[in-house]
């Protein structure tokens, strides 16, 4: 099944709203409207509500948050819910990013608990799975990204499970400017996929795009994409300049 590829710019703790619409207005006058891909926007939750207006006028490209706390509401200062992002005009959440798991220890089980939410909120989630240097060198990655993928599908039923997008990203890539190659990405979106066919058969499984993460660049984007399993990009530092991230989405 060949899917539109889903191309996605996560700003991190980059752009306030100012240097929002100053990006916007230089990339859209380099990126007409395209059809034949999605393009997703994870801008910071203070920024989100500037990308959402200054897109207005172009219902191609989604706007996504890049994360929501684990509970719908409540005394939790600090903290987005899965309603807020949906009132704004977000319509994907980033869910497990390594950095949640590893710099603000996020663990499996909130994993669980978020996608949950999101799903019932009508929101897509962008699960994010990847092992670190230690788990690639021990051999683990196929364990380790099953068993994330497992923990984010566990309370989700079939439906909502066949609605989610996938992001493979090799903590050992992120921002090393170390990319896996085209056949490690290929290897591990094979993993994931033949695990979401054994979760909800083949046909479903291949409606989930899986995107690759990880020292994405202008350079390296055209040929990840056209690797075999591989649906799509989430990209990180590539994606903070506006000439460069016009060049990755054309890919």
């Amino acid at each position: 099944m060949h899917h539109k590829p889903v191309i996605a710019a996560n700003w991190k703790l980059n752009h306030s709203p100012t240097d929002a619409k100053a990006f916007l207005s230089r990339f859209l006058a380099q990126a007409p409207k395209m059809n034949d891909r999605t393009l997703v926007f994870f801008p910071s939750a203070i920024t989100v509500t500037t990308v959402v207006e200054g897109l207005r006028e172009r219902p191609d490209i989604w706007v996504g948050v890049q994360n929501v706390h684990a509970e719908a509401q409540g005394a939790f200062t600090g903290e987005n819910s899965v309603l807020m992002a949906r009132d704004v005009g977000a319509r994907v959440v980033l869910v497990g990013h390594s950095e949640r798991r590893h710099v603000f220890g996020e663990t499996d089980a909130m994993t669980t608990k978020k996608m949950a939410l999101i799903c019932q909120a009508r929101l897509v989630p962008m699960l994010c799975v990847g092992e670190t240097l230690d788990e690639r060198e021990a051999g683990t990655t196929a364990t380790v990204v099953e068993r994330q993928l497992s923990a984010g599908l566990a309370e989700l039923d079939d439906a909502q499970a066949a609605g989610i997008m996938l992001a493979y990203e090799p903590v050992w890539a992120i921002g090393t400017g170390r990319t896996a190659t085209p056949e490690d990405a290929s290897a591990i979106h094979s993993v994931l996929r033949t695990a979401l066919a054994s979760r909800l058969g083949e046909r479903a499984a291949a409606g989930v795009p899986i995107l690759y993460g990880g020292s994405v660049n202008r350079g390296n984007a055209a040929t990840l994409l056209a690797a075999p399993d591989v649906d799509g990009l989430l990209v990180g530092g590539a994606s903070l300049d506006a000439d460069s991230w016009a060049s990755i989405v054309r890919s």
